[in-house]
């Protein structure tokens, strides 16, 4: 049965409606991370961008750099990608693994008044007011939610973003089953690229992390107007996925 179980993320390669998936037209910039295989927590990670007159090429925009992902590795999630059938393993609240997929890209969230980045890309500076709700009873569920008085409720202490923890001084949300999806409580929440902790030596509980330097850098380069998009996927799906899915 345990076999049978860790077979399932990859039979559900299978049953997705591949076609549906391609990268929209005007998505001109998309970050891939190519993770080993479904059971790994590494990802190497790599910004392209369609540049020039015609914009029909991807161009990989500097060197790859390293990532680490949920400690179970990888399940699919809730993207833009097609929603795999209900009988095949999919992203849960609290199984350790990062969701894969094709995501949209949210706002960058830090400690700092702020950062280099696109005037287009929307920032938001924590304070101890804000609050990301994991609890799948709350009707706050992956949301950001802005109190109007310090926290006072066990719930409201959980949820908030400032923690003093420095890996999450300086986050990117990853539109995995938020408002742009539609958000299905137990499916999975508060999904960032943010910095990795002990240099990359921990796994996460679902993020994709990497260095400060990586993270400031990507914060730096991501243009809303380009239609900026996340691919997270095993290298085999990733190869099988690649020419129709029109991935970089």
């Amino acid at each position: 049965m345990i076999r049978f179980l860790l077979l399932l993320p990859i039979l559900s390669v299978l049953v997705v409606p591949k076609a549906e998936a391609r990268l929209p037209d005007d998505c001109e910039q998309v970050l891939v991370g190519i993770a080993p295989n479904w059971n790994s927590s590494y990802v190497t990670l790599t910004l392209y961008e369609k540049k020039g007159f015609a914009k029909k090429a991807w161009k990989a925009q500097g060197p790859s750099w390293k990532g680490r992902l949920g400690r179970s590795g990888l399940v699919w999630g809730r993207g833009i990608h097609p929603r795999v059938p209900d009988n095949i393993r999919t992203k849960r609240e609290g199984d350790g693994r990062a969701p894969a997929g094709i995501f949209q890209l949210g706002a960058a969230y830090g400690y700092s008044p702020s950062v280099k980045k696109s005037p287009l890309l929307p920032y938001w500076q924590i304070t101890t007011r804000d609050m990301w709700y994991e609890d799948t009873s709350s009707p706050y569920y992956n949301q950001h939610r802005v109190l109007d008085h310090e926290p006072r409720t066990p719930a409201e202490k959980k949820a908030q973003m400032k923690q003093g923890d420095h890996a999450h001084s300086l986050k990117l949300f990853i539109e995995h089953n938020s408002k742009k999806t539609g958000i299905t409580p137990g499916e999975g929440s508060s999904i960032f690229f943010h910095i990795w902790r002990r240099d990359g030596a921990a796994p996460t509980a679902g993020c994709t992390t990497m260095s400060e330097a990586n993270l400031k850098r990507l914060i730096a380069a991501i243009d809303p107007s380009k239609n900026p998009l996340y691919v997270l996927l095993p290298e085999a799906e990733y190869k099988k996925f690649r020419e129709l899915w029109k991935l970089p």
